[in-house]
């Protein structure tokens, strides 16, 4: 029987009146998460208006949630007013000002990676405020941040702890890319994750995300999987959809669990759950980061990226993954040299140049006009309706950029999904074939469908129609080729044409909604917010370039955000 819009609103505090408690422990005993009846929290998004919101279940089973901060129960003992005394400083900091604080002795590296696993457990044993963000931490993560605090800072993300999207390869911790077939998946570190070591970041733990990068159950709601369970949105857990396939990156970042986190993108997989999430996210081109070691969905298009909250902290993200991997053939040389400075008008100003305070200058609004002047922005006329959209545009005019009415050229994209299918068996397999462990007993796509089927409900509760549209592929090298070729060199085509006849240096969108066409014309994206709907919903204002102009988007992306100032930290999670 339906129940009542008079009652749908006391549903989260009749189920925990039922419950043995409602969130976390009182003052003084452990964090412990208990199961509990979901039956009143998804209740809440009973014919929700969109599909990504139907969830048939919260937390998987099989699994006790206790076992993530297991292993820090001792270390985290007594740290309660220690992360009182922090969290407002740190919440909202960005990754520069941690690195002052440290420089300052205000604060250890152990302290940091302290305070976020502290709050990763207040927040997860909490029945009204759990995320289902993450889906392992690294147990050896406070050691390795004292051992950080006995050596000097080498890189500006010495000491910082960090969250990886779960397929991307971590020595110590499983790669599952959220699939129960994957669960056994303890392989060696991807390459960028050696990079991120190499720089002295804490790697904190594994970010859940939507099983199989999203390309798995059709359609079905965004950020859940097997291992995992469904990911929710700090801004509105039953009425905004987490975004995917890095749900878990963009909600644990919004949710200050970590300093940063890395996503991987395909084709929205980082611009959606940035957007839904308000963080900025940047979508590299593809050949700008390596590949190397990432559960694959297409190795034409693949690419991990930042995902932050803040620009320049992307950009510092960024800079300690990139560097050139000779085994990914997709980059070019010049990835070996390729870094990221940070935007214009924080550079004009001395800040994140070093680790010391600025001397001099500032980011006022000369020199932001500077940053901006006669830079030449496209604005799609199908967007300027949109209120936030509109309030953009005139930061962007008011800051001295020249706005360029556009159309987005209309492309086929009928094959995508058999391109994607297509790639992904092939890629899958290779990956399998040459990075999975071998405790893992699939070896191709087939091979996980059959895993599946022999306990659907535990391992793919809302269908895999996607694994069984790839298992009933029968395409040949030749035969991708041709669906892939016509399809990208359209793309490249018309975004191209776009920016020669308008001389554009970036063309602007709204959340995820071009992903597609960039992925296609290899062209990268950053994601910055924009602000929010009557109902608090996020939306973030895109800024797409040219193959390898990442610079152009940071400088242009970064002005935007100080002119704007849009970002606000989720109400329940202050």
């Amino acid at each position: 029987m339906p129940i009542s819009q008079t009652f749908r609103p006391l549903l989260p505090l009749l189920c925990c009146l039922l419950l043995t408690r409602c969130g976390p422990a009182e003052e003084g005993a452990p964090y412990e998460w208990r199961d509990y009846d979901e039956s009143g929290h998804l209740a809440l998004v009973e014919g929700h208006e969109s599909s990504q919101m139907h969830f048939q279940l919260l937390n998987t089973q099989g699994r006790d949630k206790n076992d993530l901060w297991r292993p820090f129960a001792g270390d985290l003992d007594g740290f309660g007013p220690r992360y009182e005394e922090l969290a407002p400083r740190l919440l909202e900091a960005d990754i520069t000002a941690m690195q002052r604080m440290v420089a300052a002795g205000e604060l250890s590296y152990e302290e940091l990676t302290k305070f976020y696993l502290y709050r990763i457990r207040a927040v997860e044993t909490d029945h009204s405020r759990y995320l289902n963000a993450v889906i392992s931490l690294n147990p050896n993560a406070i050691a390795e941040a004292a051992a950080r605090d006995a050596s000097i800072a080498g890189s500006p993300l010495y000491g910082i702890p960090i969250l990886l999207k779960d397929n991307i390869g971590a020595a110590g911790l499983p790669t599952t890319a959220g699939a129960l077939a994957l669960a056994d998946n303890r392989t060696d570190d991807a390459f960028i994750t050696w990079r991120l070591r190499e720089a002295g970041a804490v790697i904190l733990g594994k970010a859940n995300l939507s099983e199989w990068a999203y390309f798995f159950c059709g359609d079905c709601p965004s950020g859940y999987s097997a291992i995992g369970g469904q990911t929710m949105n700090p801004y509105g857990r039953f009425r905004f959809t987490p975004g995917g396939s890095s749900s878990g990156s963009g909600a644990a970042i919004a949710a200050g669990y970590a300093a940063a986190a890395v996503g991987t993108e395909t084709s929205g997989s980082i611009l959606s759950p940035s957007s839904a999430n308000s963080l900025v996210g940047l979508k590299p081109t593809t050949g700008s980061l390596s590949r190397s070691g990432i559960v694959p969905i297409s190795a034409t298009l693949d690419t991990p990226g930042p995902m932050a909250r803040s620009v320049a902290d992307a950009v510092l993200l960024f800079n300690a993954m990139a560097g050139y991997d000779e085994t990914d053939t997709a980059m070019p040389r010049l990835s070996e040299s390729m870094r990221l400075v940070p935007p214009t008008a924080q550079r004009r100003a001395g800040a994140l140049v070093s680790l010391a305070p600025p001397q001099g200058g500032s980011d006022g609004p000369g020199a932001l006009q500077e940053s901006l002047q006669g830079k030449r922005l496209g604005a799609p006329l199908a967007y300027l309706e949109d209120p936030l959209f509109s309030t953009a545009i005139e930061q962007l005019r008011e800051g001295g950029a020249v706005i360029v009415e556009v159309e987005i050229p209309d492309t086929d994209r009928d094959d995508f999904e058999s391109l994607l299918g297509g790639e992904m068996v092939r890629d899958i397999a290779a990956y399998l074939s040459d990075w999975a462990a071998v405790e893992v007993a699939v070896a191709s796509i087939s091979d996980i469908q059959q895993f599946n089927e022999a306990d659907p409900e535990t391992r793919a509760p809302y269908g895999q129609a996607l694994i069984d549209m790839m298992a009933g592929l029968q395409l040949s090298p030749q035969e991708l080729q041709a669906i892939a070729d016509p399809m990208r060199q359209e793309a490249r085509t018309a975004l191209e044409g776009l920016f020669t006849d308008h001389d554009l240096d970036a063309l602007l969108s709204i959340n995820n909604y071009n992903a597609g066409l960039a992925a296609l014309a290899n062209y990268p994206a950053l994601t910055v917010p924009m602000g929010y709907t009557e109902e608090g919903r996020p939306m973030n204002l895109t800024f797409i370039a040219p193959s390898f102009q990442e610079q152009v988007l940071v400088d242009i992306g970064g002005t935007y955000e100080a002119l704007s100032q849009a970002r606000r930290i989720p109400d329940s999670y202050r």
